[in-house]
């Protein structure tokens, strides 16, 4: 059986706290937010709130994100919205290359044992079909160009040149971010 994407939506919400939430409910991990609310925000979201927080988005009509089953098992996550409700519509980092109203794939994450298999690859061609099932124009991401390297795994989150290159992603500008000790690159994939 193949890996199956779906929509975090609310009904699953128990699927999304299994690959963003902490062991120790109280802990402040990003359960996904660094990238999603204002660094303010961020900062004043802990704990449990943060979980809650995110619970919210996947109450709202377009879903945050993906999630990757394996034979019914949740493996893998990626967050994907309009660029315009995030922090990268105001990034002096991340440029904006035209005024089309893309919309972001900036997390992929795989959970430990499910790695190596193919999920990140599906994680993001996933997103991609979903951000095209609401609209969106185009797709962006902001990956670390590795070459042959490889990210530290804290870091992987932000996918790699190659990983969205393999799903139809081409380079269009550099960046002034960097993860993991490597530059990251604005990559887009047309859906028009």
């Amino acid at each position: 059986m193949g890996i199956e994407v779906r929509p975090a939506t609310e009904e699953v919400f128990d699927d999304v706290a299994t690959v963003l939430g902490p062991r120790n409910p109280d802990a402040n991990v990003c359960w996904c937010l660094s990238h999603r609310v204002d660094s303010r925000t961020n900062r004043e979201l802990v704990g449990t709130a943060r979980r809650e927080y995110v619970r919210e988005l996947t109450r709202r009509p377009v879903a945050p994100g993906v999630l990757a089953y394996d034979g019914g098992e949740v493996v893998g996550w990626a967050a994907v919205a309009p660029r315009a409700e995030l922090p990268f519509e105001r990034s002096t980092k991340i440029p904006h290359v035209d005024d089309l109203p893309v919309w972001s794939l900036w997390c992929v994450r795989v959970r430990p044992g499910h790695r190596g298999q193919g999920v990140a690859h599906a994680l993001v061609r996933g997103a991609v079909d979903y951000a095209a099932s609401q609209g969106a124009p185009a797709v962006e991401g902001y990956p670390a160009d590795s070459g042959d390297r490889r990210v530290d795994t804290t870091m992987a989150y932000v996918g790699t040149r190659r990983l969205f290159e393999a799903a139809g992603f081409t380079k269009v500008a550099d960046t002034d971010a960097v993860a993991g000790g490597f530059p990251r690159v604005l990559v887009r994939r047309s859906l028009a």
